[in-house]
This record gives C-alpha cells, sequence and structure tokens, in this order.
C-alpha cells in the first residue's frame, strides 16, 4: 500500500486529501496538533474534523499529535515509514496574527517547511513533496494594478495582461506582504530549490481562497466560511476597507487536491503554480454576502471599518493557465455558486 503523508491532516486542505488519497488506495498518515485553536481560539478547532477522519478512514489512518517544528519528532516518523508522497498544508494562515508572534508565525511556515524538506531528502527522496503555499508571496502588489470601481466589485480592464488572471510572472519584489507573506515566501522557495537543486520531486501552490464545508472559519481566517456562518448564525462580520468590493477567487478544496494528485501522476521538479478559482470562481464581499443572504434566508450583520488590512488585496484573481498547460486533463468541478452553496448546506457550523 502507497503512503502518504499529510501535515495539517485535520484542516480543510490535509482533511481533504486525506479522503482522497485514501479513495486512491493510500495510507494516510496524518499529522496535526490542533495548532489552529491556539492561533485562532475554540471555534477554530480542528479537532472535531480529526474524529471524523478517524472514523471515516479507521484502519487506513495513522494519525500524530506532533508539532511540525519538532524536529526529533519528525525525523522519527520519517525514519520509520517510506513515503511515496507528501502533502505540507500545516501553516499559521493569518496576516493579523502573524504580527502577535512573528517568531512562531516563521518557525512554523518557514522554519518547520525546512524540517520536513530534508527529512523528506534524506529518507524518501524518490516522493513527490506538494507545499500550499499564498497568493500573498506576492505582497500588495496586486493593489498597483490600475482597478476600475464598479457596483459591486473592483475590476480590471478587459484589454489588460492579468485581465484572465494574475500568472507566475508577477513579481515578488519591493512590496508589503505582512509577516504572515514574507514567512511563506521563504518557504515557497526553499520548496522550489529543493527540487531544482536537489533534483527532488516538489511543487509549489500559491493559493487564492482555498474553501469548502470542512473549513473551520474563524474571524482572522477563512473568508468564506466564516462569512457564512456569521449569516447562518446571526453573528457579526467585519468588513475591512475597499468598501466590500475586494474580489476574491475561490477554489473547492476537492478541485485542490484533485491538482495534487495530477501532479503525483507526473510530478515535476521545482515548480510553482497560481491556483484558484480564476475566472471560472471569483466573488467579491458584497457579491457573497447577498448570494448567503439569498441561499440561507437571513439578513447579514455586517460592520464596516474604513481601513483595510496591512498588504490585503484589493481584487485577487489566479491564472491557471500554467498548470492546466502542465497537467491538461485537470479541471474545475466546482464553481462559485456551488462552493457557496455547499457550505451554506454543510459547513461546520451545522454540525
Amino acid at each position: 500500500m502507497k503512503k502518504v503523508l499529510i501535515t495539517g491532516s485535520a484542516g480543510l486542505i490535509g482533511s481533504e486529501a486525506a479522503k482522497f488519497f485514501a479513495e486512491k488506495g493510500f495510507h494516510i498518515y496524518g499529522i496535526d496538533n490542533n495548532m489552529r485553536q491556539y492561533f485562532f481560539g475554540k471555534e477554530a478547532s480542528t479537532k472535531w474534523n480529526q474524529k471524523l477522519l478517524e472514523k471515516k478512514l479507521s484502519q487506513k489512518y495513522t494519525h500524530f499529535s506532533v508539532d511540525i517544528r519538532n524536529a526529533k519528532k519528525i525525523e522519527a516518523i520519517f525514519k520509520k515509514y517510506r513515503f511515496d508522497l507528501i502533502i505540507h498544508t500545516a501553516a499559521q494562515p493569518s496576516h493579523d496574527w502573524a504580527v502577535r508572534e512573528p517568531l512562531t508565525d516563521f518557525s512554523v511556515n518557514a522554519y518547520a517547511t525546512l524540517i520536513l524538506l530534508e527529512n523528506f531528502r534524506k529518507y524518501s527522496p524518490e516522493a513527490t513533496f506538494i507545499f500550499t503555499s499564498t497568493n500573498k508571496v506576492y505582497g500588495d502588489t496586486p493593489n498597483t494594478l490600475p482597478l476600475i470601481e464598479m457596483e459591486t466589485r473592483y475590476e480590471l480592464p478587459k484589454n489588460h495582461r492579468y485581465y484572465k488572471g494574475i500568472d507566475e510572472t508577477m513579481t515578488i519584489d519591493n512590496s508589503i506582504h505582512s509577516i504572515f507573506g514574507a514567512s511563506k515566501v521563504a518557504a515557497d522557495i526553499m520548496v522550489q530549490e529543493y527540487g531544482k537543486y536537489f533534483g527532488l520531486n516538489t511543487t509549489v501552490f500559491r493559493g487564492g481562497c482555498l474553501t469548502g464545508p470542512a473549513h473551520s472559519g474563524t474571524k482572522l481566517h477563512g473568508f468564506l466560511a466564516y462569512l457564512i456562518k456569521c449569516i447562518a448564525t446571526a453573528k457579526k462580520y467585519t468588513i475591512f476597507g475597499y468598501k466590500g468590493k475586494q474580489v476574491r477567487d475561490n477554489i473547492h478544496s476537492y478541485d485542490l487536491v484533485n491538482a495534487f494528485y495530477h501532479v503525483y501522476k507526473a510530478p515535476r521538479q521545482g515548480e510553482a503554480y497560481n491556483m484558484g478559482g480564476s475566472r471560472h470562481s471569483n466573488v467579491s464581499m458584497l457579491e457573497a454576502i447577498k448570494k448567503a443572504e439569498t441561499i440561507l434566508g437571513k439578513k447579514a450583520k455586517i460592520e464596516y471599518i474604513d481601513k483595510p488590512r496591512i498588504g490585503d488585496h484589493i481584487w485577487y484573481v489566479s491564472d491557471v493557465s500554467k498548470f492546466q498547460k502542465h497537467y491538461p486533463k485537470w479541471n474545475f468541478t466546482y464553481n462559485g455558486d456551488q462552493i457557496i452553496e455547499e457550505i451554506c448546506k454543510y459547513g461546520h457550523f451545522t454540525q
């Protein structure tokens, strides 16, 4: 039986990957110590998802409640098992939280990634290593684009080179990334380097808004899941700046994990891909609120603060054409409306 190691296995992408690859005949080795609760409080705990995985996958799943920064314990896992695939999704994922504890943020996002890469190189060099990076590696450079304010969103002129979406040629230099964005840049580059320098199979996915009903959405992370949760439970939702017209492209966790599978079947060395909903699935906050209100039959309680978060994007749509060129059999299975409908119906707040 093939073996896959998944960090952050009880999180949104980790749990989706665990279920997906278990169905493909893999044994799942999951690492998750529920640090998301430490970051964001009890409402963000992933324990519920861990229990679901252990129940659903049963003998196909082995769980390690280990801190990915613990070099000795991580090495012990790699020494015991030879992995065919490593999916690294564990992270500190918030702009705002990173400022509170920059050392913690960097140790989780960058140092721990290096620990995993080095053990991958030493003990499972034939495996494929997949890393979930972020579009925040581009910093606030997307905010310099000639955006046009429209009734419900900001938009690019149709003749602009990035109208289809932002591709991997956008610079990651000379911008404000947020402390979180900077730590993810470090990890992103290191994953690429292990591929190119050591000739290992490594792939980076620079995600837009990764979402789905398994997301433990919270105020500081998980825009769409948390927004819908607030509307469903009559909780106040705060919009920070840009009149609520900021645009996000949303990709369902299943579609991202399916992209992982395509990479596993035909791995490359040191590649980086922008991956999000693209023009296929994107929405502004105002548009998302209206759609969720209609589906749930409830009115949102909105607080508006006319001050955007540092480094936050006004408009971000991913151009996924590089990935589709390399993996032409991959495509989206969920559009934006389907994603919102599914979260409204099956989101964690309904459990």
